[in-house]
């Protein structure tokens, strides 16, 4: 049996989505384990695994299409017009994030001497120049009115209250709080604290504000989450039994349950997980914290990146636009 064989039908943290096309075994079975170790050795974050296999899949079915029939034959030009399609069919972010997979594929192919020059290295992305964020982002009375909505008399309204105030509260990323053990979240300092696992593999422990200190105990209490330290913090609801289940809560769901939140405490701002990082990013600054700080908060290598948390800025062009008196 090859290698190749054995590498046919891997196991995770290797996606679903890729697979070996007829270009790629085309140019032999070292390039075949290559492409495949691409996925399993050099990416750790699944979000990132998933982005890069998609925008990978696109682009060689792309290069079949033209005619190419080996993926030691891609020439710089065959990527520069494929990225060239991507600015017209995505955003700017989304197609330099396309042409990072290529370009990072055809690198860990040259290290493997598949290939003996990345096509991708000289071709350039398109431009995209970030000064504030997109996010939706609440006002401090709307993230009230959404917590206060909730009905925590069931534990999906305890649970439902408790992840959107980690959020508001700690600057969580929904990836980070959805990984959360139940003894991720602790008393020290005669303080309940919370640790955090953000992207990268850094680990992030923070004090809890009051608001989410009474949150976190009513859950974790409410539902008798705290004889299982090892066990996931937020989890699936039961169809049928409204009781937690030991599943861990995907992020598609979160996003779902905060869209069913919001429109249920009357909020027309369409809201999703990242919207409550940016809302207690914004908060805290309005109400006289330093941008330093929130970076520290956040776990933000750079306060360039908390910088397009900061939404304050939208408030003074509300304020002027009604300067215009016609």
């Amino acid at each position: 049996m090859t290698a190749l064989a054995r590498l046919s039908n891997p196991r995770p943290p290797v996606p679903q989505t890729v697979a070996l096309s007829a270009i790629v075994t085309a140019a032999g079975e070292r390039a075949s384990i290559r492409f495949i170790e691409f996925f399993a050795v050099t990416i750790r974050n699944p979000h990132t695994r998933r982005a890069y296999a998609r925008a990978v899949a696109d682009f060689l079915a792309w290069c079949e299409d033209a005619g190419v029939r080996s993926i030691a034959q891609v020439q710089p030009l065959h990527v520069a017009a494929w990225v060239e399609l991507q600015t017209r069919e995505h955003a700017a972010p989304t197609a330099k994030q396309r042409l990072a997979a290529v370009r990072h594929l055809f690198d860990w192919l040259v290290i493997g001497q598949v290939v003996p020059v990345n096509p991708a290295a000289s071709v350039r992305g398109p431009r995209h120049i970030v000064k504030s964020g997109k996010t939706p982002v609440l006002e401090p009375e709307e993230a009230r009115a959404l917590l206060d909505s909730i009905d925590v008399t069931v534990p999906a309204g305890l649970r439902d209250r408790a992840l959107i105030g980690l959020m508001v509260y700690s600057f969580a990323r929904i990836g980070a709080a959805l990984g959360m053990k139940v003894e991720d979240v602790f008393m020290q300092k005669r303080r309940l604290w919370v640790r955090l696992r953000e992207k990268g593999g850094k680990q992030h422990e923070m004090p809890c504000h009051h608001n989410l200190e009474t949150y976190l105990h009513a859950y974790i209490e409410g539902v008798g989450l705290a004889d299982d330290a090892k066990g996931p913090l937020f989890r699936t609801i039961g169809r049928g039994t409204g009781k937690l289940t030991h599943t861990p809560l995907p992020q598609a769901n979160a996003y779902a349950m905060i869209g069913r939140r919001a429109a249920v405490a009357g909020i027309a701002t369409k809201v999703g997980n990242h919207s409550f990082r940016a809302t207690g990013i914004t908060a805290y600054l309005k109400n006289g914290g330093t941008l330093e700080n929130a970076a520290a908060m956040a776990n933000h290598a750079s306060t360039r990146t908390t910088q397009l948390y900061d939404r304050r800025h939208d408030d003074i062009s509300l304020d002027e636009v009604e300067r215009i008196r016609v």
